[in-house]
C-alpha cells in the first residue's frame, strides 16, 4: 500500500551531484575544525568583477526587482546574442535566445524539451556528472563513448559514428571538457557535425568553459553554416565572469526549441533573477580584462600542478588544454584496501584532509579530478599531502 512518504519513481532515476556531495563533506569537516584543502570545487576563486557588481547594486537602487519576461529582458537577450556573434560570428535573433538560472538549468531544460522516453544520447567519457542524470530523468538512454587517455581524452568522429543508431537523438559535446580539460580537434568536431546533419540528431554544445583555452582560439559548432538546424548551445556566465552564485545561463537554438523551453520555464522557475540579469548585461558588454587575467593565472597554476603530478610516483597525467582541472590516473596507488578512485578519495580525505572528486563521478574509476581554481598556497599544501599519500602506497 502506497504511503504519503514515498517519492515519485522518477526521482530514483537521478543521483546527488558527486561534486556537490564532496564539497558538502569538506565543509562539514571544516566546521568541525579540520584543516581541509579543497580541490573539489568547480568554481573560480576570483571575485566577480567590480563593474559587474556595481551594475547589480545599481539595479537594486533603481528598484529593478520585479518580474521580467520568462526568457529574460530584451536587453539581456540582445547582449547574449551580440556576445556570441563577437566570439564566433553567429547571428541569433531574440526569438532564438533564452536566459536560464545557470548553465546546469540550460542543459536540464534542453534535455526536457528535446528527449522522449527511449531516445539515445551519446555522451563522451569522461563526462560532466550532470549529463547522465538529466538524460535519465528525461527518460532517455545514455550511450557512452570512450576516449583514450593517452590521446588526451579527445573525441573521435569515427567512435561517435559507431555509436549512432536509429534511436540516436542527441550528442552532448563539452570542449573544453570538465573533468579532463580536453579540447576537441576542430576537424573532428566538424566531422561530428556533418554526421549529425546526415543522421538527423541534435548536438548540444556545452560552452561553459569557452574562454579558458591555453593553446587555441574559442570555437563553437554553432558558427558552422547550417548549424541552427542541428546545434543547440548551452552557455553560462558562471566560470567566465566568476559569477557561479549569481546563476545565469542561456540557450541559443531554433525558435521552436527556445519556445518549448520558455513554456517549461514559465511553470518551473519563471524569469532568472532580475538583478542578475542587469549584472549579466554588464559582464557581456563591459570590459573583458578579467577573463584574460583569470586565464593567465590558471595557466600559471596549471604548469605548477602538472609539474608536481608528474613527479609523483606512478601517477600519469595528461596536460589539460582548457578549463581549470587536472585529471590524473592514480591507479598505481590502489593498494592497501584501495580498489578504485572512490576509495582513494575517501581515504585521502580521511587521512590527509584533501577533498577531490573521484573519477567514478565522471565515468572512469582510475582517475581523480583536481580543480586548480584555488590559490597557489592551497595548491602547494594540497599537493604536498597528495604526494605523501601516494608515496606511502607506491
Amino acid at each position: 500500500m502506497q504511503t504519503v512518504q514515498e517519492l515519485a519513481q522518477r526521482v530514483s532515476l537521478i543521483s546527488e551531484s558527486s561534486t556537490m556531495k564532496v564539497a558538502a563533506e569538506a565543509d562539514r569537516l571544516r566546521r568541525e575544525g579540520v584543516d581541509v584543502v579543497d580541490f573539489s570545487a568547480g568554481e573560480p576563486d576570483f571575485p566577480t568583477p567590480e563593474n559587474v557588481k556595481r551594475a547589480a547594486i545599481q539595479a537594486i537602487e533603481q528598484n529593478f526587482t520585479k518580474y521580467t519576461p520568462v526568457s529574460g529582458t530584451v536587453e539581456l537577450k540582445q547582449a547574449i546574442c551580440d556576445h556570441h556573434k563577437r566570439l564566433y560570428g553567429t547571428s541569433y535573433s531574440l526569438k532564438e535566445c533564452i536566459s536560464n538560472m545557470g548553465g546546469k538549468h540550460a542543459i536540464f531544460n534542453l534535455t526536457q524539451v528535446l528527449l522522449d522516453p527511449g531516445d539515445e544520447v551519446i555522451i563522451p567519457v569522461p563526462y560532466w556528472v550532470t549529463y547522465k542524470d538529466v538524460v535519465n530523468y528525461a527518460g532517455g538512454k545514455c550511450v557512452f563513448v570512450e576516449t583514450k587517455e593517452d590521446e588526451g581524452f579527445v573525441l573521435r568522429a569515427s567512435d561517435v559514428e559507431r555509436a549512432v543508431t536509429p534511436k540516436t537523438r542527441m550528442i552532448i559535446l563539452n570542449s573544453p571538457s570538465n573533468p579532463s580539460g580536453a579540447v576537441f580537434d576542430r576537424g573532428e568536431m566538424e566531422r561530428i557535425f556533418r554526421l549529425a546533419k546526415d543522421k538527423g540528431f541534435w548536438i548540444m554544445s556545452d560552452e561553459c568553459y569557452e574562454r579558458f583555452l591555453y593553446a587555441s582560439e574559442p570555437f563553437s559548432l554553432a558558427s558552422l553554416p547550417g548549424a541552427k538546424e542541428t546545434v543547440v548551445v548551452a552557455g553560462s556566465l558562471s566560470k567566465t565572469y566568476a559569477m557561479t552564485g549569481w546563476r545565469m545561463g542561456f540557450v541559443l537554438g531554433p525558435s521552436a526549441v527556445v519556445s518549448g523551453i520558455n513554456k517549461l520555464q514559465s511553470h518551473a522557475t519563471s524569469n532568472p533573477n532580475s538583478i542578475t540579469q542587469k549584472a549579466a548585461i554588464e559582464a557581456l558588454n563591459g570590459p573583458q580584462d578579467s577573463v584574460a587575467a583569470m586565464l593567465a593565472e590558471y595557466r600559471r597554476r596549471r604548469e605548477y600542478v602538472m609539474d608536481r603530478l608528474r613527479k609523483m610516483p606512478g601517477v600519469k597525467a595528461q596536460t589539460p588544454q582548457g578549463a581549470f582541472y587536472a585529471y590524473p590516473n592514480v591507479s598505481a596507488a590502489f593498494t592497501g584496501g584501495i580498489a578504485n578512485a572512490f576509495q582513494f578519495a575517501e581515504k585521502l580525505l580521511a587521512e590527509e584532509h584533501v577533498a577531490l572528486v573521484p573519477g567514478e563521478a565522471f565515468g572512469t574509476n582510475e582517475h581523480i579530478r583536481i580543480s586548480y581554481a584555488t590559490s597557489m598556497k592551497e595548491l602547494e599544501r594540497g599537493l604536498d599531502r597528495l604526494q605523501r599519500f601516494i608515496a606511502a602506497r607506491v
